[in-house]
Protein backbone atom coordinates (compact mmCIF):
# COMPACT_ATOMS: atom_id res chain seq x y z
CA UNK A 1 0.00 0.00 0.00
CA UNK A 2 1.89 2.95 -1.14
CA UNK A 3 1.61 6.05 1.10
CA UNK A 4 1.31 9.48 0.14
CA UNK A 5 3.02 11.98 2.10
CA UNK A 6 2.32 15.59 1.56
CA UNK A 7 4.31 18.52 2.03
CA UNK A 8 2.94 21.55 3.67
CA UNK A 9 4.36 24.30 3.94
CA UNK A 10 3.86 26.98 5.95
CA UNK A 11 1.31 30.12 4.84
CA UNK A 12 3.10 33.04 3.73
CA UNK A 13 1.46 35.91 5.51
CA UNK A 14 -1.28 37.87 3.21
CA UNK A 15 -0.44 40.72 0.93
CA UNK A 16 -0.78 44.08 2.00
CA UNK A 17 -0.54 47.49 1.05
CA UNK A 18 2.79 49.12 0.20
CA UNK A 19 3.48 51.57 3.02
CA UNK A 20 4.72 54.89 1.90
CA UNK A 21 6.42 57.57 4.08
CA UNK A 22 3.39 60.24 5.43
CA UNK A 23 4.85 63.98 5.85
CA UNK A 24 4.58 65.41 8.28
CA UNK A 25 1.31 67.19 8.19
CA UNK A 26 0.43 70.47 10.48
CA UNK A 27 -2.71 68.68 11.42
CA UNK A 28 -1.10 65.37 13.02
CA UNK A 29 -0.05 67.12 16.09
CA UNK A 30 -1.72 69.58 17.76
CA UNK A 31 -0.14 72.89 17.59
CA UNK A 32 -0.03 75.39 21.09
CA UNK A 33 0.14 79.07 19.89
CA UNK A 34 3.69 80.81 20.93
CA UNK A 35 3.66 82.47 24.35
CA UNK A 36 5.13 85.57 23.02
CA UNK A 37 2.77 88.28 22.10
CA UNK A 38 1.81 89.16 18.67
CA UNK A 39 2.52 92.04 17.41
CA UNK A 40 0.71 94.14 15.31
CA UNK A 41 1.44 96.87 12.81
CA UNK A 42 -1.29 98.92 13.40
CA UNK A 43 0.06 102.33 14.41
CA UNK A 44 -3.44 103.58 15.82
CA UNK A 45 -2.73 100.90 18.46
CA UNK A 46 -1.73 101.80 21.92
CA UNK A 47 -0.18 100.06 24.40
CA UNK A 48 -2.19 99.78 27.49
CA UNK A 49 -0.04 98.43 30.96
CA UNK A 50 -2.01 97.12 33.55
CA UNK A 51 -1.02 98.00 36.66
CA UNK A 52 -1.24 95.85 39.94
CA UNK A 53 -4.30 96.78 42.22
CA UNK A 54 -4.26 96.41 45.38
CA UNK A 55 -5.94 92.77 45.94
CA UNK A 56 -3.39 91.44 43.89
CA UNK A 57 -5.15 91.38 40.33
CA UNK A 58 -4.31 92.91 37.24
CA UNK A 59 -6.96 95.47 36.10
CA UNK A 60 -7.05 97.67 32.71
CA UNK A 61 -6.62 101.67 33.67
CA UNK A 62 -9.29 103.70 33.63
CA UNK A 63 -10.44 105.38 30.19
CA UNK A 64 -9.38 109.12 32.09
CA UNK A 65 -5.91 107.99 31.87
CA UNK A 66 -4.63 110.28 29.76
CA UNK A 67 -7.32 112.69 30.72
CA UNK A 68 -6.07 116.27 31.49
CA UNK A 69 -8.63 116.82 33.79
CA UNK A 70 -7.56 116.85 37.45
CA UNK A 71 -9.39 113.86 39.60
CA UNK A 72 -11.22 115.97 41.48
CA UNK A 73 -12.70 117.87 39.05
CA UNK A 74 -13.40 114.99 36.97
CA UNK A 75 -17.46 114.14 36.63
CA UNK A 76 -16.40 110.26 37.34
CA UNK A 77 -15.05 111.48 40.77
CA UNK A 78 -17.50 113.78 41.85
CA UNK A 79 -20.35 111.60 41.44
CA UNK A 80 -18.62 109.23 44.06
CA UNK A 81 -17.61 111.75 46.48
CA UNK A 82 -21.16 113.28 46.42
CA UNK A 83 -22.77 109.99 46.44
CA UNK A 84 -20.91 109.13 49.62
CA UNK A 85 -20.29 112.54 51.44
CA UNK A 86 -23.39 114.49 53.99
CA UNK A 87 -26.12 114.94 53.29
CA UNK A 88 -26.13 114.23 49.22
CA UNK A 89 -26.21 110.55 50.33
CA UNK A 90 -29.07 110.80 51.73
CA UNK A 91 -30.63 111.42 48.40
CA UNK A 92 -29.61 107.88 46.41
CA UNK A 93 -30.60 105.53 49.83
CA UNK A 94 -34.09 103.26 49.37
CA UNK A 95 -37.10 105.76 50.26
CA UNK A 96 -38.40 104.81 53.56
CA UNK A 97 -34.84 105.24 54.76
CA UNK A 98 -34.69 108.06 53.31
CA UNK A 99 -38.18 109.98 54.38
CA UNK A 100 -37.39 108.83 57.97
CA UNK A 101 -34.25 110.85 57.35
CA UNK A 102 -36.02 113.80 56.67
CA UNK A 103 -38.74 113.38 59.10
CA UNK A 104 -36.32 112.90 62.02
CA UNK A 105 -34.15 115.73 61.21
CA UNK A 106 -36.98 117.74 60.80
CA UNK A 107 -38.90 116.78 64.34
CA UNK A 108 -35.51 117.21 65.95
CA UNK A 109 -34.89 120.62 64.89
CA UNK A 110 -38.72 122.00 65.64
CA UNK A 111 -38.66 120.03 69.03
CA UNK A 112 -35.67 121.08 70.29
CA UNK A 113 -34.95 124.83 69.24
CA UNK A 114 -38.24 125.77 66.92
CA UNK A 115 -40.30 124.93 70.04
CA UNK A 116 -38.50 126.47 73.27
CA UNK A 117 -37.53 129.27 70.73
CA UNK A 118 -41.50 129.83 70.18
CA UNK A 119 -42.93 128.96 73.48
CA UNK A 120 -40.33 131.48 75.58
CA UNK A 121 -40.33 134.37 72.64
CA UNK A 122 -44.21 134.96 72.59
CA UNK A 123 -46.47 136.63 74.87
CA UNK A 124 -48.93 134.51 76.57
CA UNK A 125 -48.51 131.21 75.35
CA UNK A 126 -50.26 129.33 77.87
CA UNK A 127 -53.56 130.86 77.30
CA UNK A 128 -52.49 130.96 72.77
CA UNK A 129 -50.35 127.60 72.37
CA UNK A 130 -51.54 126.89 68.76
CA UNK A 131 -48.98 129.89 68.10
CA UNK A 132 -45.87 128.68 69.36
CA UNK A 133 -46.27 125.13 67.91
CA UNK A 134 -47.34 126.33 64.55
CA UNK A 135 -44.20 128.35 64.59
CA UNK A 136 -41.99 125.40 65.76
CA UNK A 137 -43.56 123.12 62.99
CA UNK A 138 -42.47 125.82 60.66
CA UNK A 139 -38.91 126.20 61.47
CA UNK A 140 -38.67 122.06 60.99
CA UNK A 141 -40.10 122.11 57.63
CA UNK A 142 -38.23 125.27 56.81
CA UNK A 143 -34.99 123.56 57.69
CA UNK A 144 -35.41 119.99 55.67
CA UNK A 145 -36.55 122.45 52.58
CA UNK A 146 -33.25 124.24 52.62
CA UNK A 147 -31.00 121.14 52.68
CA UNK A 148 -33.08 118.99 50.37
CA UNK A 149 -32.97 122.71 47.77
CA UNK A 150 -28.87 121.92 48.97
CA UNK A 151 -29.05 118.51 47.55
CA UNK A 152 -31.06 119.10 44.74
CA UNK A 153 -28.63 121.60 43.52
CA UNK A 154 -25.28 119.47 44.29
CA UNK A 155 -27.04 116.81 42.29
CA UNK A 156 -27.83 118.90 39.13
CA UNK A 157 -24.15 120.21 39.32
CA UNK A 158 -22.79 116.69 39.15
CA UNK A 159 -25.68 115.49 36.86
CA UNK A 160 -25.01 118.30 34.01
CA UNK A 161 -21.50 117.71 33.85
CA UNK A 162 -22.10 114.04 33.49
CA UNK A 163 -24.47 114.50 30.46
CA UNK A 164 -22.36 117.11 29.00
CA UNK A 165 -19.92 116.06 26.45
CA UNK A 166 -17.24 118.38 27.52
CA UNK A 167 -15.81 119.38 30.55
CA UNK A 168 -14.57 122.37 32.10
CA UNK A 169 -11.53 122.51 34.41
CA UNK A 170 -8.94 124.67 36.12
CA UNK A 171 -5.48 123.78 36.27
CA UNK A 172 -4.87 126.39 38.66
CA UNK A 173 -6.52 128.30 41.86
CA UNK A 174 -8.20 130.67 38.90
CA UNK A 175 -10.61 129.49 36.64
CA UNK A 176 -8.73 129.78 32.75
CA UNK A 177 -11.15 128.17 30.62
CA UNK A 178 -10.06 124.85 30.34
CA UNK A 179 -11.94 122.23 28.24
CA UNK A 180 -11.68 119.13 27.62
CA UNK A 181 -13.59 116.92 24.91
CA UNK A 182 -14.52 113.56 26.26
CA UNK A 183 -13.70 110.75 24.30
CA UNK A 184 -16.67 108.09 22.87
CA UNK A 185 -15.64 105.61 26.12
CA UNK A 186 -16.04 108.05 28.74
CA UNK A 187 -18.97 109.79 27.28
CA UNK A 188 -20.98 106.41 26.87
CA UNK A 189 -20.10 105.89 30.55
CA UNK A 190 -20.59 109.10 32.25
CA UNK A 191 -23.82 109.28 30.08
CA UNK A 192 -25.28 106.07 31.52
CA UNK A 193 -24.57 106.76 34.61
CA UNK A 194 -26.21 110.31 34.59
CA UNK A 195 -29.20 108.79 33.39
CA UNK A 196 -30.02 105.99 35.38
CA UNK A 197 -28.17 107.00 38.61
CA UNK A 198 -28.81 110.90 38.78
CA UNK A 199 -31.91 111.79 37.10
CA UNK A 200 -34.00 109.18 39.20
CA UNK A 201 -32.71 111.07 42.42
CA UNK A 202 -33.48 114.56 40.92
CA UNK A 203 -36.86 113.72 40.44
CA UNK A 204 -37.26 112.33 44.43
CA UNK A 205 -35.88 115.93 45.03
CA UNK A 206 -38.34 117.81 43.05
CA UNK A 207 -41.35 115.93 44.18
CA UNK A 208 -40.19 116.16 47.73
CA UNK A 209 -39.80 119.98 47.32
CA UNK A 210 -42.95 120.57 46.28
CA UNK A 211 -44.26 118.16 49.09
CA UNK A 212 -42.50 120.93 51.15
CA UNK A 213 -43.35 123.70 50.05
CA UNK A 214 -47.19 122.38 50.32
CA UNK A 215 -46.53 122.08 53.95
CA UNK A 216 -44.82 125.07 54.82
CA UNK A 217 -47.18 127.04 53.20
CA UNK A 218 -50.16 124.85 54.98
CA UNK A 219 -48.76 125.80 58.23
CA UNK A 220 -47.90 129.76 57.67
CA UNK A 221 -51.39 130.14 56.46
CA UNK A 222 -53.23 129.37 60.05
CA UNK A 223 -50.08 131.28 61.65
CA UNK A 224 -50.99 134.29 60.16
CA UNK A 225 -54.73 133.85 60.53
CA UNK A 226 -53.72 133.67 64.42
CA UNK A 227 -51.57 136.78 64.66
CA UNK A 228 -54.14 138.76 62.62
CA UNK A 229 -57.21 137.51 64.74
CA UNK A 230 -54.70 138.39 68.03
CA UNK A 231 -54.10 141.66 66.63
CA UNK A 232 -58.07 142.30 66.15
CA UNK A 233 -58.98 141.42 69.23
CA UNK A 234 -56.30 143.64 71.20
CA UNK A 235 -57.25 146.26 69.25
CA UNK A 236 -61.20 145.79 70.23
CA UNK A 237 -60.66 145.25 73.57
CA UNK A 238 -58.20 148.84 74.06
CA UNK A 239 -60.35 150.76 72.26
CA UNK A 240 -63.36 149.56 74.04
CA UNK A 241 -60.83 150.33 77.21
CA UNK A 242 -60.77 153.76 76.18
CA UNK A 243 -64.24 154.81 75.49
CA UNK A 244 -65.25 152.78 79.18
CA UNK A 245 -62.14 153.98 80.87
CA UNK A 246 -63.72 157.10 82.44
CA UNK A 247 -67.41 156.81 81.53
CA UNK A 248 -70.11 159.80 81.82
CA UNK A 249 -66.96 162.26 82.46
CA UNK A 250 -65.33 162.33 79.11
CA UNK A 251 -66.67 161.30 75.42
CA UNK A 252 -66.13 163.09 71.86
CA UNK A 253 -68.72 165.88 71.63
CA UNK A 254 -67.41 167.52 75.10
CA UNK A 255 -63.53 167.13 73.89
CA UNK A 256 -65.21 168.57 70.64
CA UNK A 257 -66.48 171.23 72.76
CA UNK A 258 -63.81 172.10 74.69
CA UNK A 259 -61.02 171.67 72.52
CA UNK A 260 -62.24 172.61 69.02
CA UNK A 261 -58.30 173.02 68.16
CA UNK A 262 -57.33 169.30 68.60
CA UNK A 263 -60.38 168.11 66.11
CA UNK A 264 -59.26 171.08 63.54
CA UNK A 265 -60.77 169.61 59.93
CA UNK A 266 -62.05 166.21 61.31
CA UNK A 267 -66.13 165.76 60.41
CA UNK A 268 -67.99 166.06 63.54
CA UNK A 269 -69.42 162.19 64.64
CA UNK A 270 -72.63 163.14 65.81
Amino acid sequence: MATTLLHLSPKSPPASAPSFPVPNSPFSRPRFLPLRPIKTNNSNTKTISSYKSGNGSNTPPLPETECPVPPEQQPINEYQSLSTSFPFSWASVDVVEYCSRLFATGASFALFVGLPVAWFGSAGPISDPVRPVLASVSSGILLVTVAVLRMYLGWAYVGNRLLSATVEYEETGWYDGQIWVKTAEVLARDRLLGSFSVKPVLIRLKYTLVTLAVSLLVCVLPLINVDQGGQDSSYMTSKEARVQAIPGVYDDDSARSFEPDAFCGEPDLS
